[in-house]
Order: structure tokens, then C-alpha cells, then sequence
């Protein structure tokens, strides 16, 4: 991959998982009912989780649109990961099921692979 089409795949990745985290991040700043019924009544996470971990989003997305940003990229884009595992096994944990609509989530997790995977092509060239 020549070095423009990695930044072409970079950033067209990066702008895309980064407005998904972002807007998954805005509904729990200040937790709506669904937000609550979701995370608390239907996972049993405590009602402050929510705004912490959009914050934590929040902050992941946007260090990981800054360009150069260094080693803490690393650890935005691992946080990120963690966080569509943690969703993706707490649906399952808490159903006690596989639900196919969980597959889904692939959509958030494959513009983060090659994100990350763009990022690291390009810092090593």
C-alpha cells in the first residue's frame, strides 16, 4: 500500500470509528432514560459508570484524531477496543445468550483494526 492510500485509509477510518465512539459517548454525558434502562437496569452497571466511561470515549476518540500524539494513541485505541469487547460480552453475560445482533458491533470494531492498522504503517515508515 503506497503511503498516500495508507493516509487515505487512515484518516477516512479514523473520522469514522472516532464519530461512532463520539456518538455513542454523547447520549451518557448526561444519562437519558434509555441510557439508564440500558446500562443499569438491563447490565446492572451502577449509574455512574455511564458518564464515565463516555467521557472515557470521548477522550479516546479525540486523542486518537490528533495527530502524532504518541504512545498514549496506543493506550486511546486499546481503551476503545476494551470498551466494544466490554459491550459485546456484557450484552452476552447479561442475556445469557449469543444474540445475533451482537454482530453488529463488527461494524464499530472493523473502521477501529484499520485504523490502528493505518496508524501503525504509517509511524514506522
Amino acid at each position: 500500500m503506497t503511503t498516500k492510500t495508507n493516509n487515505i485509509v487512515y484518516w477516512i477510518s479514523t473520522i469514522i470509528f472516532s464519530a461512532l465512539m463520539i456518538f455513542s459517548a454523547l447520549g451518557g454525558l448526561q444519562p437519558t432514560p434509555q441510557a439508564i434502562q440500558l446500562i443499569h437496569d438491563s447490565l446492572g452497571y451502577p449509574v455512574y459508570f455511564i458518564q464515565f466511561i463516555s467521557i472515557a470515549k470521548l477522550l479516546g476518540a479525540i486523542i486518537i484524531l490528533i495527530p502524532g500524539s504518541g504512545r498514549i494513541k496506543d493506550w486511546a485505541y486499546a481503551g476503545l477496543f476494551f470498551d466494544l469487547a466490554g459491550a459485546i460480552y456484557s450484552g452476552i453475560a447479561a442475556s445469557g445468550k449469543f444474540d445475533p445482533l451482537m454482530l453488529t458491533m463488527l461494524i464499530w470494531i472493523l473502521p477501529r483494526i484499520l485504523s490502528y492498522y493505518s496508524w501503525q504503517k504509517k509511524i514506522k515508515r
